[in-house]
């Protein structure tokens, strides 16, 4: 069994405070064959609805990547990718900042926020909500994933059913699902599929996975290959959280294999 944790932030993202190195170290420990960096990158200055008042500074990411590699002196594959967040609130100016990246191995692509009708709020504020206005959102998130599906300029889909995350964590009310938004879902894998994207599937740090079985083994049916495994760490005692559970549920979907990357060319690895 090749375990690899696709998924995983270090101080590089504002939302995270341990180095890439520490993070390496953490996957060793856990029995990690493989880990890829994937801090996020956006268009917009985070938490906020506006354009980058800086360019990113892509040379402190290399910088931190190299001393990762140094530290851990071969002992497993570290590779260099990012969560690409919220490409569909300017994707021109979104490829303006892609231009100056250095050669990545992966990249994510992510929705984390709403349209302008919601004043591009993030998902992680969706409190107090009724089942409508979550089902609202959902479609209007639904809407961005696809547009991003269209553009396809990265390497997965990240976790796709994200609004549940928080929806269901911060409602005492019965779970919300994306249940009845399954043409939706459908157009989204197959636009990905056809623009030579996979999906992620994102052990959500060992809750509730992101996506389920059951748009697991749509994305399958529908002749969906590419599929990569992340814990979504922001930590060190996350690092590798629920792969070989990830692995397992792959293969209750129907898969036989997932993916590892360099350079963004995708290596299959049997499950």
């Amino acid at each position: 069994m090749y375990l690899a944790d696709y998924h995983t932030h270090s101080r590089r993202s504002p939302d995270a405070g341990t180095s890439m190195a520490e993070m390496a170290q953490a996957a060793v420990a856990a029995g990690l064959d493989e880990i890829c960096f994937t801090d996020h990158i956006e268009v917009m200055d985070w938490h906020t609805h506006d354009l980058r008042s800086a360019p990113y500074d892509w040379t402190a990411l290399e910088q931190e990547y190299q001393a990762a590699l140094a530290a851990l002196d071969g002992k497993i594959p570290i590779r260099l990718g990012m969560e690409l967040g919220e490409a569909p609130f300017d994707f021109a100016e979104t490829e303006k900042m892609m231009a100056g990246a250095p050669a990545l191995d992966f990249i994510i692509g992510s929705v984390h926020a709403l349209s302008a009708q919601y004043g591009h709020a993030d998902l992680c504020f969706s409190t107090g909500l009724s089942e409508e206005e979550c089902r609202e959102q959902i479609r209007n998130y639904l809407e961005l994933v696809l547009q991003l599906a269209k553009w396809g300029q990265f390497t997965v889909l990240g976790h796709l059913t994200l609004p549940l995350r928080y929806m269901n964590q911060n409602r005492t009310l019965p779970p919300v699902t994306f249940d009845g938004f399954e043409s939706e879902v459908a157009e989204i894998l197959r636009t990905l599929i056809q623009n030579g994207c996979g999906i992620e599937l994102n052990t959500n740090r060992g809750h509730d996975p992101l996506p389920g079985a059951k748009w697991l083994r749509m994305y399958r049916e529908l002749g969906g290959e590419i599929i990569t495994l992340g814990s979504d760490a922001h930590s060190p005692r996350h690092v590798g959280c629920a792969i070989r559970e990830g692995q397992a549920l792959l293969r209750a979907c129907g898969f036989t294999r997932f993916c590892t990357f360099e350079k963004q060319k995708a290596i299959f690895r049997d499950l």
